[in-house]
């Protein structure tokens, strides 16, 4: 099969994160099994507009807004036998919001792929893009992809989406990467190191985080990722009298993430949504309990197994302290996280993917 995976932006964007990981791990898998895979994306700064990395074929145009026109463009342009996703067999759809509609164009098996609904993220868009966003979400996508498959990560995903009229989306779970084989060893600078493994932007929520380090004594927090929010942290982590103990390290190696990851006692992450969390994962892999909200973790997080989930910003300030009272506890959930967290592998994902695009395409 030829197939064409549409997503706003690719892991290499300033901005990118676990969707966008996800979609390239799926991709891989189905280069890996035979496959030709194309991934349309918008182009960034210092990014080529095609090139092929773990074969796949990355081909980019637009920016923000404009990748969409730009890519259901090429699209009808294929169907027509001209550009270089001619051909294509299916198509998978990145909802991050908004999907491309690829669906009323392709004359393809469209799969959407949704990570988790933004009714609470899309505020932060503005007044004007905020409600369109949502109304698009909401109401034009499920009308849109009602006779398509829709793929989401986690039961909490497929709750929100059965909320909007999407009465089958199929889970298909996050993978995780394997620990690099070699990380370095970082020295401990106080008695307990929080980490927080996130894109800084707002409904990220790294001011609860910020919070929960200013509650503390011989306490730091590192904060992992970048992000245009991240002058407003600094300068809120300021005025709450704790720059010295947050440290931003901003876009990292894997091999250094995975460093700060294994020295951390307890990962942080108060995200208003999400719709599996990676970085809980990731941590799990070091041992390393979380502690989150309910409302957004509740299928990667076990509470009070992998770690803690709470309703609000002090019960996310108490879980924390709890652990690092109870190091026995601390312990116990972090060892349940990384047995947890052997379940899951991208060799797995992909299958499931490629399994549901046979039967979509009968190829």
């Amino acid at each position: 099969m030829k197939i064409l995976l549409l997503c706003w932006r690719d892991s290499t964007h300033p901005q990118g994160g676990g969707s966008e990981r996800y979609l390239e791990r799926v991709g891989e898998y189905l280069v890996s099994q035979g496959h030709e895979v194309v991934f349309r994306t918008s182009r960034h700064m210092n990014a080529a507009r095609r090139e092929v990395r773990n074969g796949v074929r990355y081909s980019r145009g637009g920016a923000k807004y404009s990748v969409y026109p730009a890519a259901l463009a090429m699209i009808v342009a294929a169907r027509l036998g001209i550009g270089p996703l001619r051909g294509f067999d299916a198509v998978i759809d990145t909802q991050n919001g908004i999907p491309f509609f690829a669906r009323l164009v392709s004359g393809k098996p469209t799969v959407l792929l949704t990570h988790h609904c933004h009714r609470e993220v899309w505020p932060v868009a503005g007044r004007v893009i905020g409600p369109l966003g949502w109304f698009l979400e909401s109401r034009v996508a499920p009308w849109v992809y009602r006779n398509s498959q829709t793929v989401t990560v986690s039961e909490a995903s497929r709750a929100d989406l059965l909320a909007l009229g999407v009465p089958d989306a199929q889970i298909i779970e996050n993978g995780v990467d394997p620990i690099p084989e070699h990380i370095p060893l970082i020295a401990r600078e106080t008695p307990i190191h929080l980490v927080t493994l996130s894109r800084l932007v707002p409904y990220k929520q790294i001011e609860h985080a910020i919070d929960t380090v200013a509650a503390l004594d011989d306490a730091t927090l590192d904060v992992i990722g970048s992000g245009w929010w991240e002058a407003e942290l600094r300068a809120y982590a300021r005025e709450r009298g704790v720059l010295d103990k947050v440290i931003f390290h901003g876009q990292v190696t894997e091999d250094y993430k995975h460093a700060l990851l294994a020295r951390a006692d307890i990962h942080l992450m108060p995200s208003r949504k999400e719709g599996w969390g990676l970085a809980v994962m990731e941590a799990a892999q070091h041992g390393v309990p979380t502690v989150g909200y309910s409302f957004g973790l509740r299928d990667s997080v076990q509470d009070n197994t992998t770690g803690l989930l709470v309703s609000d910003e002090q019960g996310f300030i108490d879980a924390t302290r709890r652990l690092i009272r109870d190091v026995e506890l601390r312990e116990e959930l972090g060892a349940a996280a990384k047995d947890f967290a052997l379940k899951f592998s991208w060799d797995s994902t992909g299958a499931r993917f490629e399994e549901l695009l046979r039967r979509l395409t009968q190829q």
